[in-house]
């Protein structure tokens, strides 16, 4: 069903802002494009209602009228979240910064400081639930049709819905024998991966390969049939999604990206070091891995338990020598690795510093001692 498109924006500045937003649209995607229009729309919609006598850029002031658009945003039910609200705030000021090259007024640069736009809430991971993770599972191994199959690919490879929706027909790759990997294309963050799977994901794709091939549409390589564009395909995962979520009772919340969260979370607890979970999720930062992955506080539980039974990454103490009576270079030796005991213990127990470096110098000093000493012979 196609959106009612709607109809234009009458204000006297609509044009100027067009133009500018054409300006920037030449290095931006359609979906942000459209975002730039949006919030454009959305400013000019309360000037003429908030402030019918503004039509030049040149009367564009902070207060009232951006200040007073800002107040607007806070003001809306239900209220906009952080990061829209964000979002907006950078948009209008790319807009007004180009506005003040292309219409030769430099004031409108300051119209949106710096300081007006808030600092991101820290995002927590929201993994899905043990419950709702396996009632999805199971629900979608039942349904076993085109759409449970995806998901439950998306679910066992950490993939995005979108980067599900690129996967070719031969996604599913050999890498050596017996064992397989699926490539997956470059996705949001410009990045393409090879993630590591099992023969039940082999499975997973044999079984959508089947499907595909029962789709009246014509072969075009990909793994999942467009019925018209991807974006369309994306639309009929995501109503699935909630079609399955609402026959199980879960909360409207839940959201197929959840599963991407759960799949970190579930590596990370199976022994997978963090850089291999970074790659396996195609991220480009350790941070932005740290949003996914749920550290509860039984994991960390039986990590301080492992820690204290199994010390990792302690080195045992030197055995302490016993001092003997020998004479000769016997008793040099004994006295010499003697002195090297209590000077290693000691060492240790400094912290970092001036005085710890440079009582390493005198024990590898003391060690080259030692070994010249045991090629000496007792006279």
């Amino acid at each position: 069903m196609n959106r009612a498109r709607r109809p234009p924006l009458q204000h006297q500045l609509a044009s100027v802002f067009d133009r500018a937003v054409d300006s920037l649209s030449s290095a931006l995607t359609p979906d942000t494009t459209r975002h730039y229009r949006g919030t454009a729309r959305n400013f000019l919609t309360y000037l003429g209602a908030s402030h019918p006598d503004v039509n030049s850029m040149d009367h564009l002031r902070r207060e009232p009228h951006i200040l007073g658009w800002m107040r607007h945003l806070h003001s809306q039910s239900p209220p906009l979240v952080t990061a829209s609200y964000i979002n907006r705030l950078i948009t209008l000021r790319c807009i007004f910064n180009e506005l003040a090259w292309a219409a030769k007024l430099p004031e409108l640069v300051h119209l949106i400081r710096r300081a007006d736009i808030p600092r991101l809430p820290q995002r927590l991971p929201r993994p899905l639930t043990t419950e709702q993770d396996q009632l999805l599972q199971q629900e979608f191994l039942r349904r076993n049709d085109l759409g449970g199959n995806a998901f439950l690919l998306i679910r066992h490879t950490g993939m995005r819905i979108g980067e599900c929706a690129d996967l070719s027909f031969d996604c599913l790759r050999s890498t050596s024998p017996d064992q397989w990997a699926i490539h997956v294309p470059l996705g949001k963050l410009k990045t393409e991966r090879m993630v590591p799977v099992d023969s039940f994901v082999c499975e997973l794709v044999q079984r959508l390969r089947f499907f595909r091939s029962l789709d009246p549409l014509p072969p075009d390589g990909w793994l999942l049939a467009r019925p018209r564009t991807k974006e369309a395909l994306v639309r009929q995962l995501r109503d699935y999604w909630h079609q399955v979520c609402h026959s199980l009772d879960l909360s409207t919340r839940v959201v197929p990206h959840q599963m991407r969260h759960s799949y970190a979370s579930e590596m990370l607890r199976s022994g997978v070091g963090f850089p291999a979970v970074m790659k396996l999720l195609g991220h480009t930062s350790p941070e932005m891995t740290m949003r996914y992955i749920d550290v509860a506080l039984s994991d960390l539980r039986r990590e301080f338990d492992l820690a204290r039974s199994k010390p990792r990454h302690l080195t045992p103490e030197p055995k302490a020598r016993i001092v003997s009576l020998r004479t000769g270079i016997d008793g040099v030796l004994d006295a010499l690795l003697s002195a090297q005991h209590v000077l290693e213990m000691f060492r240790r127990a400094l912290p970092n510093g001036v005085s710890r470096r440079c009582l390493d110098r005198l024990t590898n000093r003391l060690t080259k001692i030692i070994t010249e000493a045991h090629k000496l012979t007792t006279p």
